[in-house]
């Protein structure tokens, strides 16, 4: 067993990384170093694994000329003699920006410090000269090999194609680029990335003007989606020179195109660490499938000591309760216009292509007809139809609660379709006659026969309307349902011509919902149906309650989970490769205000199960628009698996974290 605890961050694969505005005092590497030190301690106490410091924080960005003075030279090498003296066994890899002089040459470099040593040396490879930057003035450009050079009577090593790893773990490999190195078409980190390195720290001195702060963020969040790693930005700030420029102390931290913390040190007069964790797992199993991360391996790697944090430590990132749903309104607005017309797009093609001139589809008065039946609109309107070519039937079973049904045709009538209703009650009875089921007979049983001859009934009804009136079945479904099995195979809401939702989780669906009954072609009586349908209770209203319920009697998440826990895992589970442990401990830290443990245990292991028994439904399933990346579970697309695959090792992995967890929360008193 690892003796780092379940709950901490760096059990799960995470690399703690800060980055600091350090307040400068300009050409004073003594006063500066002593900065560094403080934070070099600070960063221990939380347990800080990589530190970046900002781009010639030893001496302040803007001495010009005096970077040509030996004073100032000698008493770089003492500072940084100082740091190194001041952090023996800290297990820290920090990176210190200062001026080094090789021969006849001054370098801006980025120097690794770690256990009381000199670890490696990175010296900037593109110099800005144009408008206020003048570094070719003082500093050369690095174009060589990596070698060994003394400083301190301390051979080290320098160069470009240098790796730093953390501790024994290869995976974390960290690169290193100085501030304009960034900005250049190819990139320095281009190549560290492709020799392995998950982390990227880059030591900046960015002047601020107008509008550059978002120009920054954009640049470094991009920086981060392109090469697949996680991106740490410090940049000069208090103390700098402001003759002709100002500064803002800009830190950026950030992962796989998303930022994780920033901050800005306008007016602050103390040096301030910006901190976050970023996940290598998931930086790792996106660049395996992408099979794109293989170049040129570096000249050199240089191990570090890492610390093993055995405290309990919390973890320093936002977990999303509901990852497929952006938290900030401005990006859930945006996320919902293009899910929503991704699905209108694939639609109009499809009927296009197929030539048809009906949509026919079943309205139940839940979640996911209501939006298949909103997509369907948007498609007729697009292609010049009247909403009379939708075919739009409610077809209320022995369990239909009086408030779907009237919310059912309360929408179709609202949306314009041609509506109408279908009692499926004789039909079915007469299936369940003709097989013997004792249902018949007056008795109770509400088996799983009973419910999928109502699910099966209603599908052969849309598929049979569906040739009387030439059209196709506009399928319902949801992203959620096909990961959980939670659809009739074959004749049954399984199928369809056509799925709009087929990559859509549930989770999603009841925002999109929201979001369009906010806009402006929404009347106010749309808008009430609409919210309304999202506060009904999920159920496939498939078992009868008691005689004259006006409210739905089944409810879903009783059997299948808590769909926001479920969209949770099949998250991670799908799009990062995770394993139930980390998504057990991830499920903590989103919900482990709302559910006790035990209970995110036996909701993910039931996750589990379903997930692997159900897959022979998904591999015949229809067609239909895949909304997100990794968010589609065709077969012929994101995901193949073969349908008879054991789920064992997975059960297995989450038992074990289950009884570490429980082990932690009710430790043996005689521990």
């Amino acid at each position: 067993m690892s003796l780092i605890p379940f709950d901490s961050p760096f059990r799960h694969g995470f690399v703690r990384v800060a980055v600091a505005s350090t307040v400068i005092t300009i050409a004073n590497p003594k006063a500066n170093a002593s900065s560094i030190v403080q934070l070099m301690h600070d960063s221990q106490a939380d347990h800080i694994q990589v530190l970046v410091t900002p781009e010639l924080g030893l001496t302040g960005y803007t001495c010009d000329e005096l970077f040509q003075q030996t004073v100032l030279l000698d008493a770089v090498t003492d500072a940084l003699q100082v740091i190194c003296d001041a952090t023996i066994d800290t297990k820290l890899l920090c990176f210190v920006g200062a001026p080094i002089r090789v021969g006849a040459k001054l370098y801006n470099c980025a120097v690794g410090i770690n256990n009381g040593h000199i670890v490696g040396i990175v010296p900037k490879q593109h110099l800005p000269g144009y408008r206020e930057y003048y570094e070719p003035r003082y500093f050369t450009p690095f174009d060589g090999d990596t070698s060994d050079i003394v400083i301190n009577g301390q051979s080290v090593p320098f160069g470009r194609n240098i790796l730093f790893q953390l501790g024994d773990d290869i995976s974390k490999l960290v690169g290193v680029e100085i501030c304009e190195d960034a900005w250049v078409p190819d990139t320095p980190s281009t190549q560290l990335a492709l020799a392995g390195a998950t982390i990227i720290c880059n030591l900046s001195a960015s002047n601020v003007t107008t509008g550059k702060p978002d120009y920054r963020r954009q640049l470094i969040t991009s920086l981060s989606a392109r090469l697949i790693c996680g991106y740490a930005y410090a940049s000069g700030g208090p103390g700098e020179s402001s003759n002709d420029v100002a500064w803002d102390g800009h830190c950026i931290l950030a992962e796989n195109g998303s930022l994780l913390a920033e901050h800005q040190s306008w007016l602050d007069t103390s040096s301030k660490l910006t901190v976050a964790d970023i996940d290598i797992d998931r930086l790792h199993h996106d660049r395996l499938k992408f099979h794109t991360f293989d170049g040129p391996k570096p000249k050199r790697i240089i191990k570090t000591v890492t610390a093993h944090c055995t405290d309990h430590v919390p973890l320093q990132r936002n977990v999303a309760q509901f990852p497929y749903v952006p938290s900030d309104h401005g990006q859930r607005d945006q996320r919902c216009e293009e899910v929503y017309q991704i699905q209108v797009a694939g639609l109009v093609q499809r009927l296009r292509s197929s030539g048809v001139q009906r949509m026919v589809i079943g309205i139940s008065g839940g979640l996911d007809s209501t939006h298949a039946a909103l997509v369907c609109c948007r498609a007729a309107d697009a292609l010049g139809w009247t909403r009379s070519q939708i075919t739009a039937v409610t077809m209320p079973g022995f369990a239909t609660s009086a408030r779907t049904l009237d919310q059912a045709n309360a929408l179709m009538s609202l949306l314009g379709m041609d509506a109408s209703a279908v009692d499926i009650r004789p039909s079915c009875m007469q299936m369940l006659q003709d097989i013997g089921h004792p249902f018949v007979n007056g008795e109770p049983i509400y088996d799983v026969t009973f419910e999928n001859v109502q699910a099966g009934e209603r599908t052969s009804h849309l598929f049979r309307l569906a040739n009387h009136v030439g059209g196709i079945v506009i399928g319902t479904g949801d992203l959620s349902e096909l990961a959980l099995g939670w659809c009739t195979y074959g004749v049954g809401d399984h199928m369809s011509h056509y799925s709009v939702n087929c990559s859509v989780p549930k989770t999603l669906i009841q925002y999109l919902i929201r979001w369009l009954a906010d806009d402006v072609s929404s009347t106010p009586v749309l808008r009430k149906v609409l919210l309304d349908i999202v506060e009904t209770e999920i159920s496939p209203e498939l078992i009868p309650g008691t005689d004259g319920e006006a409210e739905p009697s089944q409810r879903t998440e009783a059997k299948v989970g808590p769909y926001a826990l479920q969209d949770f895992a099949l998250y991670y589970f799908t799009r990062f490769g995770l394993t139930p442990a980390k998504i057990y401990y991830l499920l903590q830290q989103a919900w482990g205000s709302t559910y006790h443990s035990d209970e995110l245990a036996k909701w993910l292991e039931l996750f589990i199960r379903r997930f692997f028994q159900n897959q022979f439904k998904r591999t015949c399933i229809p067609n239909g628009p895949k909304v997100g990346s990794g968010g589609s579970l065709s077969p012929r697309g994101d995901w193949r698996m073969p349908s008879d695959a054991s789920c064992e090792l997975w059960l297995e992995n989450l038992r074990d974290a289950h009884r570490e967890m429980g082990n932690l929360n009710h430790p043996n008193p005689k521990d």
